[in-house]
């Protein structure tokens, strides 16, 4: 069984620039993860191109279980990015489901 892990982000800031750099922050951190962290079994990362969808980054990532998931949320490393992205997001999204 494959668990499919999706998070979408909704960018605070109001500028363009800023907003694009905080895009790109998070991507870069996020996809330097699976280095780090054996659990992940697949990572993607996508920044928004379309202005009027409701959220800016998208996560979409796959674990072998939903306590690999728990490992990964727990990990140090991915504490650290997520610390960055909650000083830049206004709101999250999440799912969990079975691939």
């Amino acid at each position: 069984m494959t668990i499919r892990h999706v998070v979408s982000w909704k960018l605070g800031a109001t500028d363009e620039t800023e907003r694009a750099a905080h895009a790109a922050g998070i991507k870069l951190r996020l996809e330097s993860l699976p280095a780090v962290i054996p659990q992940i079994r697949f990572l993607q990362v996508g920044v928004n191109v379309v202005p009027a969808n409701d959220f800016d980054v998208v996560l979409i990532s796959d674990f072998d279980s939903v306590d690999d998931i728990e490992t990964y949320q727990q990990h140090p490393a991915h504490l650290e990015v997520a610390a960055f992205i909650r000083s830049v997001v206004a709101s999250r999204s999440s799912v969990d489901f079975e691939v």
